[in-house]
């Protein structure tokens, strides 16, 4: 395996922290934290860098805080200059760590994304069922809690196997353990109101126990795209290299083998549960292993794989519309320029000419100007 150990000038490096800024800010330029940060922008990348060269940069705390997508979620999200080194490091490791990846992995990378998984799969299926004409089940399987439960010792021990540079390995520990320090404060304000003070003391002690432990990467930094990747590559390589499995894809905690034997897919689970428990500490949800054949249809990603055609989930639709709407809302208040608003638009419809949905993109474009005139 290839090791780098000369990343880290190149990493704090001015060129790169500007180019990160810009990326960070797209989209982002009226929002009132980054005014600020670009009110002193100068002295505050030198400062970052300034940090970073002298091994004196600390992690600030994340704010944390629940959305809706479809499901409830909670988010961590961090400083703007905590955000900025995330893009820094990205941008180097980024293509260091690609290179060892999968070609059947295909979140967070350049020429991948849902859709060409999507399209693997139903490249998947016409091959194994011969053209849709013989046998054909797919094996379907969700990781439980997965951002939640990546072991930060795991993923170090990971990451210095690419990784020599001591100074990059110790800005990417930094990174890795913030957030460690940080979950344990929503725990605390979510404790129920009507339990007895021993009771919020157990939940205080097993929250303090799970953080020490050091568990969970978070859903909003742009590291935590890269880290699951670097996580979830251990997996792959076994599945591809150790079970020898010729038609899997994955897409961050889910994925998907096709075969035309189900006995085949049923005797794959054990040896797959045991790996992601032995090595990775994770757990498949039990309530989202399916096996069923390619005619029943295969919800995977936001769209349902059918024989002959492809069709977008309900849930989908309905984030979409949702989604947009809350697009146009902000361009109305100045919170987005009209150039990302029609190309959030293009991007929805982009999600949907993938699928057997030409009315409902009609729809969608009508509902769109309907919100824009309103």
């Amino acid at each position: 395996m290839e090791t780098h150990n000369n990343l880290f000038d190149k990493i704090i490096s001015l060129e790169n922290l500007f180019a990160s800024w810009h990326e960070f800010k797209r989209d982002k330029r009226k929002r009132l934290e980054v005014l600020l940060f670009e009110r002193n922008l100068e002295d505050n990348l030198f400062g970052l860098r300034f940090e970073l060269k002298n091994g004196i940069y600390h992690h600030s705390q994340y704010t944390a805080f629940y959305i809706t997508d479809p499901k409830l979620r909670l988010v961590h999200k961090a400083e703007v200059r905590d955000r900025i080194i995330h893009h820094a490091l990205y941008r180097v490791l980024y293509p260091v760590f690609d290179l060892s990846f999968i070609h059947d992995s295909y979140s967070c990378r350049i020429d991948k994304g849902t859709h060409r998984a999507v399209d693997r799969l139903s490249k998947f299926i016409g091959k194994v069922s011969k053209n849709l004409t013989g046998h054909c089940f797919v094996l379907k399987c969700d990781i439980k809690k997965f951002f939640d439960s990546v072991d930060h010792q795991i993923l170090t021990k990971i990451i210095e196997r690419k990784i020599t540079d001591p100074d990059t390995l110790a800005l990417l520990r930094e990174i890795v353990v913030s957030f460690g320090a940080t979950k344990l404060q929503p725990r605390l304000q979510l404790f129920d109101l009507h339990q007895t003070n021993r009771e919020r003391e157990r939940e205080r002690e097993r929250a303090t126990a799970l953080d020490y432990f050091g568990v969970g990467i978070p859903i909003g930094n742009l590291t935590s795209q890269l880290f699951a990747n670097v996580y979830m590559n251990e997996f792959d390589q076994f599945v591809k290299h150790k079970l020898k499995v010729k038609h899997y894809c994955r897409y961050t905690d889910d994925f998907v083998i096709v075969s035309d034997n189900r006995e085949y897919l049923k005797s794959l689970l054990p040896k797959i549960e045991l790996f992601l428990g032995n090595k990775l500490k994770l757990k498949l949800h039990p309530s989202k292993i399916s096996i069923r054949k390619y005619q029943q249809g295969i919800d995977f990603l936001g769209y349902v794989v059918m024989p002959h055609y492809r069709v977008v989930r309900t849930k989908t639709k309905n984030r979409i519309f949702k989604k947009l709407k809350q697009k146009v809302y902000d361009f109305k208040i100045g919170e987005i320029s009209e150039k990302t608003l029609f190309q959030s638009l293009n991007s929805y419809l982009g999600v949907l000419s993938h699928a057997n949905a030409y009315d409902l993109e009609l729809k969608l474009i009508n509902q769109f100007m309907l919100w824009l005139g309103e």
